[in-house]
């Protein structure tokens, strides 16, 4: 029934090999937007902003609001996982 059922799908193949690819893009993506050291990385630059005067204490705390989001996610993304970081 394997076989039947591979032949009987093959059209659609590309959309499904499509559908794969943006997958992968898309896991990527959202590796690297929670990856910890990345939000720990914008969060610097975003304090080096605010004291080169390039953006108000509000749009810091804005900022700074989300980017502290981000990293509470990764950290309880990561200890959900179970890959050590949990204690």
């Amino acid at each position: 029934m394997g076989l039947i059922s591979e032949v009987l799908l093959l059209p659609l193949a590309p959309a499904r090999g499509g559908a794969w690819a943006i997958r992968q893009v898309l896991q990527e993506a959202e590796r690297i937007y929670y990856d910890p050291a990345t939000v720990r990385a914008e969060l610097a630059r975003l304090e080096e902003q605010l004291e080169a005067g390039e953006i108000t204490e509000e749009e810091f705390d804005r900022q700074e609001d989300e980017l502290l989001d981000r990293l509470e996610i990764a950290t309880r993304t990561s200890a959900g996982l179970g890959n050590g970081t949990a204690p």
